[in-house]
């Protein structure tokens, strides 16, 4: 007994100042030093962790929303309306003739002959009658033009003809230039042949051309890019 009694009180010798209870050596009992459990640095770790997770899921939407155009079906929808083929009301009233066109046989045109060919003038009048116009004067130009129109002809007419009696007129004619002339007076036009006239607008492209002037039709338009 006296030997069980030494031996722990050398042992308890060895525990560390300060230290008792659990901590003291009693010799058949060694205290286990554990480092205490860090619980608050694993919160902090799965918190932080969580963070930035989140944040790269977030800046993987941005990138695919750059590179996608973004929007989902919205943007699918809005592109299928951008792409859409309509008429425009606006180009509608815009093709519109400003004022009432008068028919051919509502127009007077004097037909004359600036060039050395004889006898043009005569043939294109009657061809013109043929296609409804009424014929006035037919003769050679006057020398203000003779032998001075370079072009297929000029259509001659007072400004009030400008929207009215000369497009009507034009469509014989497509290539010819026109002008008015402000000192003129009346209803009649002139259709003066120059140097580069062959022929009259073939009739069907001329009927085609009138019937575009009197009732335009509007134009589909489609966006670039669809």
């Amino acid at each position: 007994m006296a030997a069980q009694a030494h031996y722990a009180a050398l042992m308890s010798m060895l525990t560390p100042p300060g230290m008792g209870g659990k901590y003291r050596i009693t010799g058949d009992k060694y205290p286990r030093m554990r480092p205490p459990r860090r619980r608050g640095r694993l919160v902090v770790v799965v918190v932080a962790c969580g963070a930035v997770l989140g944040v790269a899921g977030w800046g993987t939407l941005q990138l695919i929303d750059v590179f996608t155009g973004g929007g989902g079906t919205a943007s699918a929808a809005g592109s299928k309306d951008a792409c859409s083929t309509k008429a425009s009301p606006a180009g509608t009233a815009a093709t519109k003739p400003p004022t009432a066109l008068p028919k051919p046989a509502q127009i007077t045109v004097n037909v004359f002959n600036a060039t050395t060919r004889s006898g043009l003038a005569k043939t294109t009048a009657d061809e013109l009658k043929r296609r409804g116009f009424k014929i006035g004067e037919v003769g050679n130009a006057s020398k203000q033009y003779d032998k001075k129109v370079t072009g297929t002809g000029v259509l001659l007419g007072p400004a009030s003809s400008l929207n009215t009696a000369l497009p009507v007129l034009a469509t014989q004619l497509t290539t010819a230039e026109r002008r008015t002339d402000a000192a003129r007076t009346g209803p009649t036009v002139d259709l003066i042949l120059g140097n580069g006239f062959k022929s009259l607008t073939s009739q069907a492209e001329a009927t085609k051309a009138l019937t575009a002037l009197t009732a335009p039709q509007p134009t589909p338009t489609t966006k670039k890019g669809c």
